[in-house]
């Protein structure tokens, strides 16, 4: 499967896939489809507890798709996205809520920077789920022959993109009144909440 219309067209229909990021290479499914994510969750071995976050092309389909978003959290999507930062906002609606099951009124967002094929997939897709291509506690893959055996024969296709950063995303939490540093990987923290800070207050 080399076209990018066919992969979109398998991913939009359920299948699993491994795509690049501007961090390190991902398992998708299409975020629309519990049994989908499913899938994934059962593919990884992560326990469904765990949230997992959505991806979406731009900040404009992100924020027509989880509605709703104000405050500092709308302004961290359109000040941080895209970027290498997964932003945990208010999801007041419930959208996509098995991705969140201990907390469903929050979910995990990124707009991360895509180029070629996998541009072209989630731009035709919409919203996608993604995690590390990694079995749980395992490395980060930052090549294609670093996602672990199991994954790669159970996805329908993989977009290789050449050698990644390999830093997952840094995770910040927009969901409460003042914003949370859950987890420092890739982008400077600090200087987010700075660009955030002046942001929100202009």
């Amino acid at each position: 499967m080399n076209d990018a219309r066919e992969m979109a067209a398998a991913l939009a229909g359920g299948a699993l896939a491994l795509l690049p990021t501007d961090t390190v290479y991902g398992l998708v499914c299409v975020a629309a489809s519990r049994d989908a994510a499913l899938d994934l969750y059962r593919l990884k071995g992560r326990v469904e507890i765990q949230p997992t976050a959505v991806i979406a092309a731009d900040t404009e389909v992100l924020l027509a798709s989880i509605p709703g978003l104000e405050g500092i959290a709308a302004a961290g999507v359109r000040t941080l996205l895209p970027g290498p930062f997964t932003l945990v906002v208010p999801n007041r609606e419930r959208r996509y809520s098995w991705l969140s099951a201990a907390r469903p009124e929050t979910i995990g967002v990124r707009v991360p920077h895509l180029v070629g094929p996998a541009a072209e997939i989630v731009a035709s897709v919409g919203m996608i789920v993604a995690t590390s291509a990694n079995l749980p506690g395992g490395p980060d893959p930052c090549r294609i022959e670093d996602v672990p055996a199991k994954i790669r024969a159970g996805v329908a296709f993989a977009v290789d993109g050449g050698e990644l950063p390999g830093t997952p995303s840094t995770v910040i939490d927009l969901s409460g009144s003042t914003p949370a540093v859950l987890r420092v990987g890739a982008g400077d923290p600090e200087q987010a909440l700075a660009r955030l800070a002046e942001a929100f207050t202009e």
